[in-house]
């Protein structure tokens, strides 16, 4: 072998040395998530390659968990040392983790990035606590009022005047009932989707509060019986197999046209025209209807992403990553995993990049409300200026779905169901 051809391989050697040893260095950081969505789970990987192209320091790695599990998942996985460097989380999953110790506050990097982009009020609010807060806010959802304008119109009503009140929403979905027709239909299942739409209906019936100031439970009242009573009229319109339903099935039911109204937040707007064969005009908004004497109001969440990791070289990688994906030219693309489901948290996140998306620009109008929604929202265990640890538990047991199955599947009473979802609150929190 040649002097030269020495040298060269000797140098193809050393530079595949170098590659290898660089790669051995990058600090590998683990996103977990609950977005089962293959469309969300493939838009996320868009924003992960472009982050790992970006620098050479870290590598992110999604790994796709269920909110059907994650409660009880995720607290082994940190007493075995295993659990991820940065959770996707909601605030009363965040209260439960924070009992594990492994969640760390981000008190300086929220504010950072605060100053850099602008959250809106509600971003951090329910993640503070104990004079920390304890997760990056990443992207918001709210609830409306969503429905089919041609069955609207085909029932004679009129679809530009949407029902604004609890009576005002009876009688549409009576009117619309027929026919293998259901006027409305809402989740009766033991899940967090139950949780999220009961509990949009007690907000808008002065009801927003599971606690009083020193934290007792209070969810035995007039107010939820009658909430839960007229939950179960609406069940009554609604097909027989929502004792199963979760979030997709009120979405397949209107776009397939077997119900003419749902409560659920923005994503339908993604697949509406497709998956109904109707123009994007014939898909309707509104705020969750109001019951009477109650006030305009919704579920409101703010998802984030708590970091679980203590050692130096991995969070300063999440911190990275969380960072890249809050830029304006990096959020459009993040925001799009669910077109309208996932909303921006930050003053310059509603770029035009995101509004004028394909999926998005015939929906200006639904935009625009879910946003003026959210102004509205609220949240059981975070209202009332502290947190209220004792919703993990009450969450975690999904107790709000039980009293509505109890009610709807078992046909007890409504007083007897609220009864008995006081009884196994109180429970909950003194285990």
């Amino acid at each position: 072998m040649t002097s030269s051809k020495r040298a060269a391989r000797l140098c193809a050697v050393l530079l595949a040395t170098t590659a290898a040893s660089g790669a051995m260095a990058q600090t590998q950081i683990t996103m977990w998530h609950q977005e089962q969505v293959q469309p969300r789970i493939d838009q996320f990987q868009v924003v992960i390659d472009a982050f790992n192209a970006s620098q050479d320091e870290y590598e992110v790695v999604q790994q796709v968990q269920g909110w059907g599990n994650i409660y009880q998942v995720l607290p082994p996985a940190v007493d075995a040392g295993i659990q991820p460097d940065i959770q996707f989380t909601i605030p009363d999953f965040t209260v439960t983790v924070r009992d594990t110790g492994a969640v760390q506050p981000v008190t300086e990097f929220v504010a950072e990035l605060d100053e850099a982009h602008g959250f809106i009020d509600q971003a951090a609010l329910p993640y503070t606590d104990d004079g920390e807060v304890w997760a990056v806010p990443v992207y918001g959802m709210v609830q409306v009022l969503w429905y089919r304008k041609d069955m609207f119109e085909a029932a004679g009503l009129d679809p530009e005047t949407p029902p604004a009140t609890w009576e005002d929403l009876l009688s549409a979905a009576e009117t619309l009932t027929g026919e293998g027709v259901y006027g409305i239909g809402i989740p009766a299942s033991q899940s967090l989707a139950t949780d999220q739409v009961f509990y949009s209906f007690m907000a808008t019936n002065n009801d927003a509060e599971l606690f009083d100031a020193d934290g007792n439970v209070i969810f035995d009242n007039p107010q939820t019986v009658a909430t839960l009573e007229f939950y179960k009229q609406l069940a009554d319109l609604s097909p027989s197999g929502i004792g199963s339903w979760t979030w997709a099935e009120p979405q397949d039911a209107l776009n397939a046209g077997a119900v003419a109204m749902a409560i659920e937040k923005g994503q339908y707007l993604s697949t509406f025209e497709t998956a109904s064969g109707q123009p994007s005009e014939m898909l309707g908004c509104a705020p969750v209807p109001v019951a009477d004497g109650g006030e305009r109001a919704s579920i409101y969440y703010s998802n984030a992403a708590m970091i679980m990791t203590d050692d130096p070289e991995r969070r300063a990688g999440a911190e990275a990553f969380l960072s890249f994906v809050l830029e304006p030219e990096n959020y459009a693309e993040f925001l799009l995993a669910e077109p309208g489901l996932f909303l921006p948290l930050t003053e310059d996140g509603a770029t035009d990049a995101w509004k004028n998306a394909e999926a998005l620009a015939p929906y200006q109008s639904c935009l625009d409300l879910m946003t003026e929604q959210s102004a509205y929202g609220m949240l059981p265990g975070f209202n009332i200026g502290e947190v209220q640890d004792a919703i993990g538990p009450i969450a975690a047991q999904n107790i709000l779905a039980q009293v509505v199955q109890r009610a709807i599947i078992g046909d007890e009473t409504a007083a007897d169901a609220v009864a008995w979802g006081q009884a196994q609150m109180e429970s909950a929190i003194a285990e």
